[in-house]
């Protein structure tokens, strides 16, 4: 697992939203992608497509842990199912990114404002 800059400039929106729903508990692929589109109110959908691409990347910078799931056949439905969570790393970043947008909202100029 190769670790990148830990920046927060290193997080796309989409990888920010995915980060955001494994903070509190694992997922996996549906539920993460189910859990996107309710909290959006349905204006940001992801698809299987962009979904795991977006995953890898973030296990490769070490923001998301992966295992796959113990249920038995009839539990799961068919498919094996990999579930997700936030590390420390992630989650340091993940706030640090929330605490800039938030710095920079409140920002005022020094030299009195435009």
């Amino acid at each position: 697992m190769k670790k990148n800059q830990d920046s927060i400039f290193d997080l796309s929106p989409k990888e920010e939203a995915v980060l955001t729903s494994v903070f509190h508990r694992e997922r996996y692929g549906l539920e993460i992608i189910e859990a996107v589109k309710e909290a959006s109110g349905g204006k940001i959908k992801l698809g299987f497509g962009s979904l795991y691409p977006t995953l890898h990347k973030l296990e490769e910078k070490g923001y998301l842990e992966a295992r796959w799931g113990d249920e038995t056949l009839e539990e799961r439905g068919g498919a094996r199912r990999r579930y997700y969570r936030i590390t420390g790393l992630g989650q340091k970043v993940l706030a640090e990114k929330q605490q800039f947008l938030n710095d920079l909202a409140g920002w005022e100029p020094a030299w009195g404002g435009v």
